[in-house]
């Protein structure tokens, strides 16, 4: 074998054959079709319409629940009756005039009185027949205080002044401390003068001033 032909061999065996290029872009050309249809069918859907799935979770956002709306939240009664008339389930009742409705409330209010007074008089029936209580505690009055002095005045009409001496010994000090009071006594007699030593008893109020009523004159004034 001559230099030429060994040149020869090694271009062929460099060059690539003209099959396997064709070959090779026709396996490119069918990897890309299915690719350019996925494409062309995405275009071709509308871009507003979400999918399936996020239909199914963003339904549930957009409905209000009836928890919110309805139950404990709830506060006043109309809206709650009016809420359980919106769930009730069944036929519709038939239209009614007002005359009926205001016939119907008064025959339902009739018998709910008729359910609470029932139900009163069984709680009283339980709770047996009221007793009488503690009875009064009769009234005796207490003891008149009494009072002995010296009248310092009879110048009035059936009214004498009397002088009460107080002798103590201080709690603290241990000083004996006397001290005076007087006080308008009722005489009806005018048997007591100035000087005597009497004994009063408290009364009912006699006058502005007098509370006290003489009772006897213990020693007598020397005249």
């Amino acid at each position: 074998m001559t230099a030429e032909d060994k040149k020869r061999e090694q271009k062929e065996a460099q060059e690539p054959e003209v099959g396997d290029e064709a070959e090779a872009s026709e396996a490119a050309e069918e990897a890309a079709e299915p690719q350019a249809a996925e494409e062309q069918s995405a275009a071709e859907e509308p871009a507003g319409e979400p999918e399936p799935a996020a239909e199914q979770d963003a339904a549930p956002q957009a409905e209000p629940s009836e928890e919110s709306e309805g139950g404990a939240e709830v506060s006043d009664p109309k809206e709650r009756r009016r809420l359980e008339r919106s769930r009730a389930s069944g036929p519709p009742r038939p239209a009614r005039t007002p005359e009926q409705r205001a016939m119907e409330r008064a025959v339902e209010r009739r018998a709910s009185k008729e359910r609470r007074r029932r139900y009163r008089a069984t709680r009283r029936s339980k709770r047996g027949e009221p007793g009488s209580g503690t009875p009064a505690a009769p009234h005796e009055p207490g003891a008149k205080k009494v009072r002995q002095g010296t009248v310092v005045s009879a110048d009035g009409d059936k009214t004498i002044t009397v002088e009460i001496a107080v002798v103590r010994r201080h709690p603290t000090y241990e000083k004996v401390v006397r001290r005076t009071s007087k006080l308008h006594a009722h005489d009806d007699a005018n048997q007591a003068q100035q000087g005597d030593v009497v004994r009063v008893v408290e009364s009912r109020p006699l006058s502005r001033t007098k509370r006290w009523r003489l009772l006897e004159v213990l020693e007598r004034a020397p005249r």
